[in-house]
């Protein structure tokens, strides 16, 4: 296709520059030669190029610091001042591939980081006066930075005393319910190592909330510690990149390799996910159906002390490692061996050997079940995002999967369909061209537009329809990219009736991510990393962009984000919103009146009890996310938490709805979980969520109002004829 093609030029185009990559440093210094790289790919393929001047450098100095230092406890005002002389001249220096910026930064927050383990350790070594009045304000934005060592220290006092708050308060409530239980005195066991928590003083469980709290820090240190100077330079690059738009983005090389995997939906190794706990790398799960699994000896809790390959006659240490160099040596290739070492939960080392295999990332794929309405069936398949592999796309991907699922579904006699796009942040653009698709029987889908060039309009060229019935589309505000695209094109089209939010994301912009390392000649400098970039915008049939604006549904409802600021209008830096002319189309031509179908839908939503209550919920969410002020005395912490409590007891009854409804799974997928009983849990528990969702209710009300006028407008069309 035509982007693809005009990707080519561009890698082509740096493919010939990169003898000046190779000649133009005596320097090797891969940091430069990444600036070079980014700044190149950004002023040549983005969509909207940016002036790199004053004002720019402004903004990326801001930026930069707030990632450093968010919560304003490391840099000092004095660091700031010095700092402020680089504001306006960063522009000079990515021109210049000059990052002396960073080296300063860089070595100033590793030392007010080390500065401050001594801080925090020090604070938490005094007992905190819970009776005295004071506050924390949780407004960093407007929080100054500290001019001293001493005023820093107050910060950190009040941070750590508001977070010892909360540890405290748990520990007094699980002594209240320990002395309810009349729990009994173990103090004379001599299995028990402490002191009953019954019998704790008041002293001593702000003592032990000190101590939850020092923990937790010194977790926190440990990651930060892990970081190495290339992780802190990703966030200096991004920076950068950020202020092109938000979906630009530096992917350092661990960071590209997870990325594939989440749009793939799958990877090569043994299939348990790892955590790191001070030294310890654990396996904290087992996936699915993964080489793990199936051999059933590695279980959570397990400690990894060792990793051996199959041509090795040791195996590497990795205690202590950082967890992304320690998975480097647990995945591998499928049919390759790793011998794990392992300290199991009771204590005792093993050596297991696992063969490795394709890990599928299950919960990614879509998946479908069917529903008795009104002595109807019908038919919902959630899609959780619109997965491609890009290695290969005749592997597995979202358009594929969803035809395959029609098709069953259509086997077991559905009358309509309900397609779940809730919380799809999108994916392949092609995957969603492909599946548009299947709802039409061909024309546009989606326009794209170049920088420059003149626009280029998606179409479904396949004559054939996989589903020509009733069609819902459920979307919500983290409906974004690929799923506005499908819920725009189906409603210009009204061919699906859009239920949700009063708006989708607001994303209208395509991606493309470039490997770096396919741009540098006798690269002597590793692994580059990979660049995600904007190329090109998106608009509706009908001209409209999605940009900002979203898709506004037929029927909106309220849901738990409708007062919260979490759309493309609420990012730094996004596109603006726009049209272009509108692209030839012709309209479903059915007997479902969609019209009315609406309009019904509208005044049964209104009359909801159930979505009142969510409504009201929502608002009571966006009042207490807006609070900015805590007490750090205790009776007035507590007092505030009682009311919060008080207050969301008028909720709680929104967990209690339940429709007569039961969804069941395909037979396909009946057979697999009789052999896979984690997969029959996770079917279980969607199938519960599903029996309790208003909106699937409502979206299988709205299905089955179309199947009536369906029979009413056909009987009156052809009355009329």
């Amino acid at each position: 296709m035509k982007r693809n093609y005009k990707l080519l030029l561009l890698v082509l185009m740096l493919a010939f520059a990169s003898c000046s990559f190779t000649n133009k440093y005596d320097d090797p210094n891969k940091d430069k030669l990444l600036i070079q790289l980014i700044t190149y790919v950004l002023e040549n393929g983005h969509f909207d190029p940016q002036d790199l001047n004053d004002s720019f450098s402004e903004e990326v100095f801001n930026d930069y610091l707030e990632q450093l230092d968010p919560f304003k406890r490391y840099f000092y005002a004095s660091d700031i001042e010095e700092f402020e002389a680089y504001k306006d001249q960063l522009d000079d220096q990515i021109k210049a591939y000059d990052i002396s910026f960073f080296n300063l930064t860089h070595e100033r927050l590793l030392k007010r980081i080390e500065e401050s383990k001594d801080m925090y350790k020090d604070v938490l070594s005094e007992p905190f006066d819970f009776s005295k009045a004071e506050e924390f304000s949780t407004d960093y934005a407007k929080l100054s930075y500290a001019a001293s060592k001493k005023e820093m220290k107050e910060r950190w006092r009040r941070q750590l005393k508001f977070s010892t708050i909360a540890n405290y308060d748990d520990l007094l409530t699980d002594q209240e319910n320990a002395r309810k239980q009349n729990l009994p005195n173990e103090e004379n066991s001599e299995a028990k190592a402490e002191k009953s928590i019954v019998d704790k003083s008041k002293s001593e469980l702000e003592f032990d909330a000190r101590e939850a709290t020092l923990r937790s820090l010194d977790e926190l240190y440990d990651f930060i510690e892990d970081r190495q100077r290339k992780d802190w330079f990703a966030v200096y690059i991004n920076a950068i990149v950020e202020e092109f738009d938000p979906h630009t983005f530096y992917f350092a090389p661990e960071d590209k390799d997870r990325f594939d995997v989440a749009m793939s939906g799958n990877f090569e190794g043994i299939g348990a996910r790892l955590q790191k706990k001070m030294d310890a790398i654990l396996v904290n799960e087992i996936i699915s159906g993964g080489p793990a699994w199936r051999q059933n000896e590695l279980e959570v809790g397990d400690q990894i002390l060792k990793v051996r390959q199959e041509d090795e006659d040791e195996g590497i240490n990795i205690v202590g490692m950082r967890l992304d160099d320690a998975i480097k040596f647990i995945k591998g290739p499928k049919g390759t061996e790793v011998t794990l070492t392992l300290k199991k939960v009771d204590g005792t080392v093993e050596d297991i050997t696992i063969k490795r295999d394709i890990v599928e990332l299950e919960e990614t794929y879509a998946k479908s079940s069917t529903v008795i309405k009104d002595d109807k069936k019908f038919g919902v398949i959630n899609l959780p995002k619109f997965y491609v592999d890009f290695e290969d796309y005749n592997k597995r991907n979202a358009a594929s999967d969803i035809k395959l699922e029609i098709e069953r579904l259509k086997a077991e006699g559905v009358e309509g369909l309900v397609l779940d796009l809730r919380n799809n942040g999108g994916g392949s653009l092609q995957t969603v061209v492909d599946m548009g698709g299947l709802f039409i029987d061909e024309g546009p889908i989606v326009q794209v537009k170049t920088a420059g060039e003149p626009k280029e309009v998606l179409k479904d060229r396949d004559k054939s329809i996989v589903w020509d019935g009733p069609l819902v589309i459920l979307v919500n505000e983290l409906s974004a990219s690929a799923s506005e695209i499908l819920a725009a094109a189906m409603q210009d089209y009204k061919r699906a009736i859009v239920i949700g939010s009063k708006q989708t994301y607001g994303k209208g912009t395509v991606q493309n991510v470039l490997d770096l390392n396919r741009i540098v000649r006798q690269n002597s400098n590793g692994d580059m990393g990979a660049l995600k970039f904007t190329t090109q915008k998106f608009y509706r049939i009908n001209g409209g962009s999605t940009q900002l604006e979203g898709v506004k549904s037929d029927v909106v409802v309220p849901d738990r984000y409708s007062y919260i600021d979490i759309g493309e209008k609420d990012q730094e830096n996004p596109l603006e919103w726009d049209r272009i002319d509108a692209v030839d189309y012709n309209l479903w031509g059915s007997y479902y009146d969609y019209d009315t179908t609406i309009a019904k839908s509208k005044e049964r939503m209104a009359n909801n009890e159930q979505l009142k209550l969510i409504d009201a919920n929502a608002q009571w969410v966006k009042k207490i996310r807006d609070r900015e002020m805590y007490s750090l005395n205790y009776d007035d912490y507590k007092r505030a938490l009682d009311m919060n409590e008080q207050e969301s007891k008028r909720f709680e009854k929104l967990s209690d709805y339940k429709t007569n409804l039961t969804f069941q799974s395909l037979p396909y997928e009946v057979k697999l979980m009789n052999k896979d009983s984690i997969l029959k849990e996770k079917r279980e528990r969607w199938h519960t969520s599903l029996s309790k969702d208003v909106y699937i209710e409502e979206a299988l009300n709205v299905l089955n109002d179309l199947k009536m006028t369906y029979e009413i407008k056909k009987v009156a069309t052809s009355v009329k004829n």
